[in-house]
């Protein structure tokens, strides 16, 4: 028995809006138990066993199960390179994540900053607030306008709206006791900047084409990798939710293109989508309006990055995903089975 594990959820004014649905896609469906990309601080004690380790992954959630990270450890043959000492996790973080995390060593320090995948400029903006008192969130909103920073960073030449979303890119980072906002900005914008020059977005965007005809430019992928990060659980879910919304562009559903996905009209709502809902003009309710919305919709992962760059080669137009099962379908009437 493992004495002295310090557990402690750090309560945040603003989390993460979404809960990881229970059905996504074309049918909102029914919340799962677990709220994705809540802040967990953990310490592993010196010593801790294997099997010590993956129950407090797995009973503070931050894996879904205690396997995954066993598959983790085993990938990174990590066994003997785990580090003691406190952690600061999100809930629901992908295994391979956690274990490089634990090989590198500690991370919770009083400065650390943690923004998990998935959070859009707002909720950044609440989580900068909360670590450092040097910042409050009008500043940092305020700060964070793309006219801001496209001088020094190319790849925000085409960001929509003068918003930094879908740049501020998910990691931890530790900037000191007082940083500015424009620290905290550079800092993002840099790591996305490293992630970005690690894939090759030409040659991606030439095979989309050439497969789906459809053509998209840098900013157009990091706008449906950020629907995609909010529609798809895992790397192989979302390279095929990518998929299905590469053939919705390509007007494979009865000729239009539609995206039909809920996770656009969230970012409006910041919560459940209504019928109602559904009924509004806002050019993010992609069940009305063809083609990608006006921005992306949260800060996407290297994983969901990748998936929208190298998509799954199908022919699927629906999907059904929950935390236990998924279901591609070409048709409705297939996915309508899928569901029912």
């Amino acid at each position: 028995m493992i004495i002295g594990v310090v557990v402690a959820v750090i309560a945040l004014a603003t989390i993460a809006f979404f809960v990881v649905p229970a059905v996504k896609g074309f049918f909102a469906g029914e919340d799962t138990k677990v709220t994705a990309g809540q802040q967990v601080t953990v310490t592993i004690p010196d010593g801790a066993s294997g099997d010590a380790i993956a129950s407090i992954l797995s009973e503070n959630h931050i894996v879904e199960n205690p396997k995954d990270y066993y598959a983790a450890v085993k990938k990174l043959n990590a066994d003997m390179s785990l580090k003691p000492g406190t952690y600061s996790f999100t809930t629901l973080m992908d295994a391979t994540k956690v274990v490089q995390q634990l090989m590198e060593g500690p991370n919770a320090g009083s400065n650390a900053l943690t923004i998990p995948e998935g959070l859009t400029v707002d909720q950044v903006a609440d989580r900068v607030a909360q670590a450092y008192d040097s910042i409050s969130k009008e500043d940092f909103l305020n700060q964070a306008k793309a006219s801001n920073y496209v001088d020094d960073y190319s790849f925000l030449k085409g960001a929509a709206n003068d918003l930094l979303e879908g740049f501020l890119f998910p990691k931890t980072y530790s900037l000191g006791d007082s940083p500015t906002a424009d620290d905290v900005i550079r800092a993002m914008l840099d790591q996305f900047k490293t992630e970005y020059k690690s894939l090759d977005f030409a040659s991606c965007e030439a095979k989309i084409k050439e497969r789906y005809g459809v053509e998209m430019s840098d900013y157009d992928i990091v706008n449906l990798a950020s629907i995609v990060e909010r529609e798809g659980l895992n790397a192989d879910q979302r390279a095929h939710v990518a998929s299905v919304f590469y053939n919705r562009l390509a007007g494979k559903l009865d000729g239009l293109r539609y995206l039909n996905s809920d996770a656009t009209m969230m970012y409006v709502t910041g919560g459940e989508v209504t019928a109602d809902d559904l009924q509004s003009d806002s050019p993010y309710n992609t069940y009305k309006h063809e083609g990608l919305p006006p921005t992306p919709i949260c800060s996407p992962s290297l994983e969901a990055l990748k998936a929208t760059l190298e998509p799954t080669d199908s022919d699927d137009l629906y999907f059904y995903i929950t935390q236990d099962e998924e279901c591609f379908s070409q048709t409705y009437e297939e996915h309508q089975l899928s569901w029912n």
